[in-house]
C-alpha cells in the first residue's frame, strides 16, 4: 500500500492543474513578513509556493520518497503537502477524491500487469511550468 500512496503523492505534488485558486478577502489587518495586508484586501493563495519550498523539499523539482517517509520507512504527514488547499476552505471533496484515487489505482494494479515499453530510467517526468500549472513531460 505504501507504494500506491507514494506514487499518488508524487503526482499530486508534481501536478498543479490550475495554480489559480478562489479569491479570499482578509478579515483583519495582517502583518506578513515585512508587509502589512489591510483588512478587505483580496488575496489569491498559490499553493505551489508551498509544494515547491526548497527548505521542506531539498530538490523540489524531483520526487524523493524520503520527503514523505520517517526514519523507519513509514508514511509521515507533512504540513507542506496541500494539494487540496488548506484551512477552513479546504476542498470539500478531498476525502472522496483520495478514496477514488486509491480505488482506481488499486483496481488497475490488481487486474493488470503494467510494464513500460521503454526503460523506466529513460522516462523524464520533470514538470513543465506553464501559466496555468505544471504537468509532467511524457
Amino acid at each position: 500500500m505504501v507504494v500506491i500512496g507514494n506514487k499518488r503523492f508524487r503526482k499530486e505534488r508534481q501536478i498543479s492543474e490550475v495554480d489559480i485558486f478562489l479569491p479570499h478577502a482578509v478579515s483583519e489587518d495582517v502583518q506578513f513578513r515585512q508587509y502589512l495586508i489591510p483588512k478587505g484586501t483580496t488575496i489569491l493563495p498559490v499553493l505551489s509556493s508551498v509544494l515547491y519550498d526548497d527548505e521542506e523539499f531539498p530538490h523540489p523539482d524531483q520526487f524523493d520518497p524520503c520527503h514523505f517517509l520517517d526514519e523507519s520507512g513509514n508514511f509521515k504527514k507533512s504540513n507542506y503537502f496541500m494539494p487540496f488547499s488548506a484551512g477552513k476552505r479546504i476542498c470539500a471533496g478531498e476525502s472522496l477524491a483520495r478514496m477514488e484515487l486509491f480505488l482506481f489505482f488499486t483496481s488497475i494494479l490488481q487486474n493488470f500487469t503494467l510494464k513500460s515499453p521503454i526503460d523506466p530510467e529513460d522516462i523524464d517526468t520533470t514538470p513543465i511550468a506553464s501559466a496555468l500549472g505544471k504537468l509532467p513531460l511524457l
